[in-house]
């Protein structure tokens, strides 16, 4: 009898639904940074939470965040800490509660068979309202989400493309139905995070979902990116979770835009770099950090050029670095830098004065480090 409890419990984390990420949640002070909306859409009652940082300005983007299958929206908040990531880069998100099922389960209608929820046009409709209500940018909407949530933002890249400029899947995938329907309309910047151990939503794919590889291929295919991506290996900074990334990239894609995966090998259906550290959880990177790294990179439009960073051009080596990294610019005014680490913490930061700026960081343990310039972050790998 305990197997079987321990079993069912064990699973329920997977899912993103523990109680103990609802208790966490619940002892959240609030904020007059975040509040939660009740609105009737289409005859149903629809809750929402927005969280506006205090270094919010208007034209700033906006950031859908999905829950999982059976979740919520104050799970997804909790334990994907995008407020923290939000705070230090100015974005806004939303974070929706999908309607619930008759058999009880909060989800997605990620082109289910037993929902006929359109949540396209919700979504649609959300995004507009927030823009009016909050000026946020027309052209830097983005969504993510946590395994159903990843589905349905693949269903929002393929039928919604007129307004989101780029999506992230934590553990999700495209059903049947959204690969043979998709009508994307322009070339979609694609970042999948997913484990090759993912118990409930299969790499390898199954009757409701397709591989993680005809996924990427697709995208690959759609946006006419190079079929030979570049691979890179992330620093096994935690052995004792059981699992490694490569981070696999394939660029020159239209508009300049990339399709990237990392593939966490060994990882389960869980949540990167979450406080709520599950069994199968990688600790190597935080999903939440290179979610929004990715995103910053992009409009609706593609990537942003260098003249959307005032012309200037960053050049960062060695990185990897065991100690300093120096900065190649070709710029000669002033600029503040702040270095993060994965947790959104502020380590570093100080001001640029010349075209070539060291900045040490020997005093610093070996880990991934976010290096913000401007509106420009920028990955930085400490090796030992």
């Amino acid at each position: 009898m305990r197997k079987y409890i321990f079993i069912y419990l064990f699973l329920f984390v997977l899912l993103g639904c523990s109680n103990q990420e609802d208790e966490l949640e619940q002892i959240v002070p609030p904020t007059w940074t975040q509040k939660e909306f009740s609105i009737n859409y289409g005859g149903i009652n629809r809750r929402y939470i927005i969280y506006k940082p205090k270094s919010y300005t208007e034209n700033s983007p906006l950031l859908f965040m999905l829950h999982g299958f059976g979740s919520n929206m104050n799970n997804i908040l909790a334990y994907s800490k995008m407020n923290d990531v939000a705070d230090q880069n100015g974005f806004m998100i939303c974070y929706p509660q999908g309607t619930t099922l008759v058999t009880g389960q909060a989800h997605w209608n990620a082109n289910l068979q037993m929902s006929t929820v359109n949540d396209i046009d919700f979504l649609s409709f959300l995004a507009l309202k927030i823009q009016e209500e909050y000026k946020t940018s027309k052209e830097n909407i983005f969504s993510s989400g946590m395994s159903n949530g990843g589905f349905m933002s693949f269903l929002l890249a393929c039928q919604l493309s007129e307004k989101i400029a780029a999506i992230a899947s934590v553990t999700g995938s495209m059903t049947f139905d959204t690969y043979d329907n998709c009508n994307a309309q322009h070339p979609t910047p694609i970042l999948q995070i997913h484990g090759t151990s993912d118990n409930i939503v299969p790499y390898n794919g199954n009757t409701g979902s397709l591989s993680i590889d005809d996924v990427i291929s697709y995208w690959v295919n759609y946006n006419n990116c190079d079929t030979n991506p570049t691979i890179t290996t992330f620093p096994d900074l935690d052995p004792s979770d059981g699992s490694t990334v490569e981070h696999i990239i394939y660029s020159g894609g239209d508009n300049a835009s990339t399709i990237e995966h990392m593939k966490v090998i060994g990882g389960g259906h869980t949540w990167p770099g979450s406080v709520f550290n599950s069994p199968g959880t990688n600790q190597d990177i935080n999903a939440s950090m290179e979610i929004w790294q990715f995103f910053s990179r992009f409009d609706i439009n593609g990537q942003l050029s260098f003249n959307e960073f005032d012309n200037r051009q960053v050049v960062i080596y060695p990185n990897p670095t065991s100690s300093k990294i120096n900065l190649s610019l070709n710029f000669s005014d002033d600029l503040n830098y702040e270095l993060f680490n994965a947790t959104g913490n502020k380590l570093i930061f100080g001001t640029i004065k010349s075209s070539n700026q060291e900045i040490d960081l020997s005093n610093l343990p070996p880990n991934v480090y976010f290096l913000k310039l401007g509106n420009q972050v920028y990955k930085i790998l400490k090796s030992n």
